[in-house]
């Protein structure tokens, strides 16, 4: 058998652990030791691996080093074996033709405020999934526990990004975005310069989740109609599962193990509203938020409104985590058609544009 690709079959593995949403220091341990050995001369990896000091090197252990000493024999490392033969199972028909015309995601993370992931890996592992597109919608100011985007960070990183796209593979591109908290007053937190210049904004509340049901409303109705705003972000808010305790998600600062109740808002007048701007609510793929629940994403779709399937993603193996949103998409009947994210990503751009207009 040929020598495997071993940093790549600790990647994968890697990935896989954050698909299934597995501890954190699982998926580090693979990470920092795909790292570590991607710095090496093949020859020196090949020797180490042969003398059996993989694990002089800072950042590989046992596990990780067996991994890889397999791969090189040519071999698919046992515990990435493992990991492929208890995925789950496949998605049902309606679900499975839904996650097969996204082309992109809307909502996710980087390591820029509370992902763990550097933009480009991100980008790399969209690109591998078969996606066209990735929108980074970083943090915004005000939210400091996620190491919101101030101003100037934010043009800094619109020059990055301008950066890693012309060194992406040809048809895959990283489009530029926020997510915008949408504060007390309905404003958005951010300036009306900078959301402009963006190809896609998700607004989301992040704070006051209990505010009463006039002001939740209120709130809500003043970012929709605000024309920087395309996407409404998990707009309940809730979180339904918890973690297992202690454990977070690789990078995911703030993303705490924890219930939490759905804000209280009057739902007919807010999906109304989107239809009317056009603009789309999120269906959010996180385990832990599956937001909207059910109930209120048939409303949506009776409203007539848009869709963004999306992950909220904060590590590379949560990109794949489309299938939930699907899944609970294909449940409550959402048109593939008015789903954004099955749109090329130039239409998707010309559809945000439109609320600037």
């Amino acid at each position: 058998m040929g020598v495997r690709d071993a940093v790549g079959d600790l990647r994968r593995i890697a990935f896989l652990l954050e698909r299934a949403n597995e501890a954190t220091y699982r998926v580090r341990a693979f990470r920092s030791a795909a790292a570590a050995l991607a710095a090496l001369p093949a020859a020196e990896l090949a020797s180490r691996a042969l003398a059996g000091t993989l694990t002089e090197l800072s950042g590989v252990g046992e596990v990780t080093a067996r991994c890889v000493t397999e791969s090189l024999r040519g071999e698919e490392p046992v515990y990435l074996r493992r990991l492929l033969a208890t995925e789950g199972a496949d998605l049902d028909e309606a679900a499975a033709a839904l996650r097969a015309a996204l082309r992109g995601d809307c909502h996710t993370h980087s390591d820029w405020s509370d992902g763990g992931s550097p933009i480009e890996e991100m980008a790399l592992a969209a690109a591998e999934l078969g996606h066209e597109y990735l929108v980074l919608t970083d943090h915004s100011p005000k939210l400091t526990v996620a190491r919101g985007l101030t101003a100037a960070r934010l043009r800094k990183q619109l020059d990055h990004v301008a950066a890693i796209n012309a060194a992406l593979p040809a048809g895959f591109r990283i489009l530029t975005g926020i997510e915008v908290d949408i504060l007390a007053d309905g404003s958005l937190d951010q300036d009306e310069e900078l959301l402009a210049r963006l190809d896609v904004v998700v607004g989301s509340v992040h704070s006051g989740l209990r505010d009463d049901r006039a002001r939740m409303t209120r709130r809500m109705l003043t970012a929709i109609a605000n024309p920087h705003l395309d996407i409404l972000g998990h707009c309940t808010g809730r979180m339904v599962a918890s973690r297992p305790a202690g454990v977070t998600g690789p990078g995911d600062r703030g993303h705490r193990a924890r219930t939490r109740p759905p804000s209280d808002f009057d739902a007919d007048a807010v999906f109304a509203a989107c239809a009317e701007h056009g603009k789309a609510v999120e269906i959010n793929s996180r385990p832990e938020r599956q937001d909207p629940p059910k109930r209120l994403l048939r409303l949506a779709v009776e409203a007539g409104c848009l869709f963004a399937i999306d992950t909220d993603a904060h590590a590379p193996g949560q990109l794949d985590w489309q299938r939930f949103g699907c899944e609970r998409a294909a449940l409550c009947g959402v048109p593939a058609e008015r789903v954004v994210n099955t749109w090329p990503a130039g239409e998707l751009v010309d559809w945000a544009a439109t609320h600037d207009a």
